[in-house]
């Protein structure tokens, strides 16, 4: 038996975050329904980088297996209707709406907690659903200029840099996802429902903790370094480095062996708290010279061979191409109706009794809007009326 196995969730978010989320949630079992415009989500039609599919462009497919699709306009009467009829025997309902709009639409906590009080729903903003900043965008490249952490990397005097990935909007979901969890064991123990909110500047913010502890509480500023340093709280040389044929990254070395492996007796007798504090600058360039001489490979064995703390810069083809990878079945392959063999990351924690599994890939348009329906009590009639007002959408395989 799956963890969630007999759980109910009711998808109702868009993009990223929320998607993610309730994804986490349908890979330990449970029934993810997820609601959609008749047209489909907007993620449907927007892949990152055109990666387009044959009938399911890649960004959906990766963010949305394990789930059955309802396609509904919440806008019209028989939609509310029929989501009205879902929340009364759901078990989570997520939306990533911006603040209002799910008041608007009548999927607030307050109407859907008055249909089902043990319903947990789980609320996902960029800013919080209110306050000055409740109405801007909430995206992952803003949310990461507002958080800070662009400062406490790169070159002084250059503009920072956004991560290379989605960071804001991964570390958000997964905020939501223990949230929905957390809150599913307190029902478990008590029989009652309650609102979940988490919002994406609270989410990059708090994960944080160490950094903005350092600036709070120790009172050390930002201070960006002219060679580009990887974190301005942490000793030089740290970052990565041009070899003969390639990148390594260096964390946190000690200096007798740093100097030894790279044959630069200057580094030898070092103060590691003075060169690497308050000469960062000059501590890096000459690591950098020094590393240039040798290849990536020659580079790490020697510095490995010292103790050294450093390792590989990976491409996305080195990464799969890693046995470390493969050992840990880090990523999962599933054949899909439209799409073929795929290959994918997986659920990340490993447990003994009930791991998480594919069981499906992500959806067509309301494709199961038929099933979902008809198992709520929905008849025949009653769905051809509320598709003829163009109140769902029946999809096909």
């Amino acid at each position: 038996m799956s963890i969630l196995e007999g759980y109910t969730v009711l998808d109702c978010s868009i993009a990223m975050a929320g998607p993610f989320a309730a994804q986490r949630l349908g890979d330990l079992g449970a029934d993810v329904i997820k609601i959609e415009p008749v047209g489909g989500e907007w993620q449907r039609h927007q892949a990152a980088g055109d990666a387009r599919g044959n009938r399911i462009n890649v960004s959906f497919l990766s963010l949305n297996r394990n789930k059955r699709s309802l396609a509904v306009d919440l806008k019209s009467p028989g939609g509310r209707r029929v989501i009205e009829r879902l929340v009364a025997g759901a078990d989570v309902f997520i939306q990533n709406y911006r603040a209002g709009v799910a008041g608007r639409l009548g999927v607030d906590y307050e109407t859907l907690s008055a249909i089902n009080p043990r319903l947990i729903y789980v609320s996902m903003t960029g800013y919080g659903e209110d306050g000055p900043h409740a109405q801007w965008p909430g995206q992952d490249l803003l949310l990461q200029a507002m958080s800070g952490a662009m400062l406490s990397s790169g070159r002084k005097g250059e503009p920072p840099q956004a991560a290379g990935q989605y960071l804001v909007d991964a570390i958000t979901a997964y905020s939501a996802f223990e949230g929905a969890l957390a809150a599913l064991l307190h029902r478990e123990r008590t029989g009652v429902g309650q609102k979940v909110e988490v919002n994406m500047l609270d989410a990059i913010t708090t994960i944080q903790m160490q950094e903005l502890s350092v600036y709070t509480v120790g009172h050390v500023p930002q201070e960006r370094s002219a060679e580009p340093h990887a974190h301005v709280y942490i000793r030089s040389p740290y970052g990565t480095f041009a070899t003969r044929d390639g990148y390594i990254a260096i964390a946190m070395p000690n200096f007798p062996g740093l100097a030894r492996a790279l044959e630069e007796p200057r580094l030898d007798g070092l103060d590691p708290d003075i060169a690497g504090w308050h000469q960062r600058d000059e501590t890096f360039a000459l690591v950098r010279g020094a590393v240039a001489k040798y290849t990536s490979r020659e580079a790490l064995d020697r510095l490995l061979a010292e103790g050294v703390w450093s390792g590989p810069v990976y491409s996305y083809a080195d990464l799969l191409a890693d046995p470390q990878i493969a050992h840990n079945r880090t990523f999962v392959e599933y054949d899909h109706p439209t799409e073929g063999r795929v290959k994918t990351p997986g659920f990340p924690i490993r447990f003994s009794r009930t791991p998480s599994a594919v069981r499906r890939g992500a959806p067509l348009t309301g494709e199961h809007t038929d099933e979902i329906l008809g198992a709520a009590g929905f008849g025949e009639a009653e769905l051809a009326a509320l598709e003829a007002e163009g109140a769902i959408g029946r999809g096909r395989p």
